[in-house]
């Protein structure tokens, strides 16, 4: 806020307060610092100067116990030279070099602009350079940044110095480091939002669950009367799997507003990662290259998955914050080596998944690894360091172990580590390998897609069209189901599939096994393709969504090109007999 006037004539005595008379006097404030910005009195203060007036300009004596006393204070401050071009810094004291890391060398003769950056506030720099020009006090919170780029927030009181006559000479200027008080307000608005969003959410929620029950119940009830019409009946659980998203993503915005209990439920690390990527793409932004690296086969655990999704996205978050200039982070499942299991992490014993999510960022010191999940610990110049807490205390409820490994320069690994689920007495088989028992003369096709319902609808569309069809949710699961049923016809694979063998691999793979045999490649965009260096030619490639019609010309041509080829042969091999 701004004080004074641009009145600039020295006060009439009776308004005056005259520490020495002859030497110097001022106008005392009488209250008028009050207002938003931050006052280190701790009330609006009467007594204290908003203008001095002095009858020795110089600053070259500094034999006076006054002069020990400003280099002995711990509040920084500067006196600038109006007088001179840009009102540089005529003086600095040693507090104010601490405060900002810079030497003395460094500061006087520069404008205290020195200490602004690209998100210090414009109008804040206005209302400062205003009252500058109007000689006259201002008291305001800016955020400034140091030598070394660190941001601070600094609590700027600057007030006119004049001589005898009212001629402005000097501008002094103290301050005080509130980055703390600033990022305890901050979280506590944030706090209050949250309760704000949450209330909000709740009354959402409610009537959107409403609307899901009628919509539910209406397909439970459509779906008796159709029976007899498979296609309707495919439809109708398809809009029955939308529903249940919708109840999920409602369950979600519960969590978020933190007005949801945990509902820890069997799942698999693997499939939750794969239906959040495309979440966490969008939230990482483009300068961020997120790969998976998820171990085929892993066991399942007992976790809320809202809560799940929201712990790694905000391991992600401050993941692409600790590279702002964009990079790579792998988020990653295994299985916990027994040894590592007792030796490294100290487990009770039993086995443990792990989900690890590295990055190439900055990393972090030891001391500050030790805090980074405390409450209102933070990394980040200004954030509110509740990220990390919310992710330890979640994996804690959910009995397992939160660990963070990190050197300077070298990025940062955050390792969650989860009990896995007791084996039920019938455990399901998501993607479980099928065989068709049909004609046996009908060519063999071997269909691998990791999504569910894209792997039961091509395997729909296949049967449709006569073929035995085999199918494996995984590359790993497909190469196994080669090796207990033999030869096949032609391999039907989706290209991007998460663990160490995508539809490539799967391909190259069976090649090698069975050579000459056809392959049909499903993809959802093309570049993908090329990121891969496949060679287009070797391959059959058909993009997605496919039609059924699509499908089956793609799968008759190539079985017709292998058998043209095979006749071919056949046919070389006896007139060169």
């Amino acid at each position: 806020m701004t004080l004074g006037s641009k009145d600039t004539r020295p006060p009439p005595p009776e308004q005056r307060d005259e520490s020495d008379p002859g030497d110097a006097f001022g106008l005392p404030a009488q209250g008028q610092l009050d207002g938003d910005s931050f006052s280190p009195l701790g009330n609006p203060g009467v007594r204290h100067w908003q203008a001095g007036y002095v009858t020795q300009a110089g600053l070259e004596d500094r034999s006076s116990v006054f002069f020990a006393a400003v280099e002995m204070t711990r509040m920084p401050m500067v006196i600038t030279d109006p007088n001179q071009p840009d009102n540089p810094i005529a003086f600095a004291n040693k507090a104010f070099l601490d405060l900002t890391g810079y030497e003395e060398e460094q500061v006087v003769g520069r404008n205290c602009r020195m200490l602004q950056g690209e998100e210090t506030d414009p109008e804040t720099v206005a209302e400062v350079r205003r009252a500058v020009q109007e000689q006259r006090a201002v008291a305001v919170d800016i955020l400034n940044y140091k030598a070394d780029g660190t941001k601070f927030w600094n609590a700027l009181f600057i007030g006119p110095v004049f001589d005898e006559d009212g001629r402005l000479l000097y501008f002094f200027a103290s301050q005080v480091d509130i980055t703390r008080r600033r990022l305890s307000e901050q979280s506590f608005r944030q706090a209050q939002k949250m309760e704000a969003v949450g209330q909000l959410t709740a009354g959402l929620a409610h009537d959107f669950n409403n609307l899901l029950q009628v919509v539910t119940g209406n397909l439970e009830v459509a779906e008796l009367h159709c029976r007899d019409n498979p296609a309707l009946a495919t439809a109708i659980g398809n809009a029955q799997r939308a529903a249940e998203s919708g109840a999920r993503l409602t369950q979600q915005l519960l969590t978020f507003a933190r007005k949801q209990r945990l509902d820890p439920r069997r799942l698999n690390l693997n499939g939750l990662v794969v239906d959040f990527s495309e979440m966490a793409v969008r939230a990482l932004g483009d300068r961020i290259d997120l790969r998976l690296d998820l171990r085929p086969g892993l066991p399942s655990c007992t976790l809320d998955a809202a809560h799940m999704e929201m712990a790694l996205l905000n391991v992600l978050l401050n993941a692409r914050d600790a590279m702002p200039k964009g990079g790579t982070i792998t988020v990653g499942t295994s299985v916990l080596d027994e040894q590592l299991r007792t030796e490294r992490h100290h487990l009770p014993p039993g086995q443990y998944v792990t989900l690890c999510v590295i990055d190439e960022g900055d990393g972090m010191s030891p001391d500050v690894v030790n805090r980074a999940a405390d409450p209102f610990f933070t990394t980040k110049p200004l954030g509110t360091g509740l990220g990390l807490a919310m992710v330890h205390g979640f994996v804690q409820q959910s009995h397992g172990r939160l660990e963070i490994d990190s050197e300077l320069g070298k990025g940062t690994t955050v390792r969650m580590i989860f009990p896995v689920a007791a084996e039920r007495s019938v455990p399901p088989m998501p993607g479980n390998l099928t065989l068709n028992e049909g004609d046996d003369a009908a060519p063999r096709i071997l269909l691998v897609e990791d999504s569910d319902d894209v792997r039961q609808l091509a395997e729909s569309h296949l049967r449709s069209l006569g073929y035995r069809v085999l199918s494996a949710a995984s590359g790993e699961q497909a190469l196994r189901l080669l090796d207990e049923q033999g030869e096949m016809d032609l391999l039907f694979t989706d290209v991007m599939m998460p663990g160490g063998i995508n539809g490539l691999v799967l391909a190259e793979r069976m090649r090698e096994r069975l050579p000459g045999l056809p392959v049909l490649l499903a993809t959802g965009y093309t570049d993908e393709l090329a990121s891969q260096g496949l060679n287009t030619a070797a391959f059959s490639v058909i993009g997605k969504p496919y039609r059924r019609a699509e499908v089956a010309e793609r799968i008759r041509a190539l079985l017709d090109e292998r058998d043209t080829a095979s006749r071919v042969r056949a046919d070389t091999f006896r007139h060169e007999g």
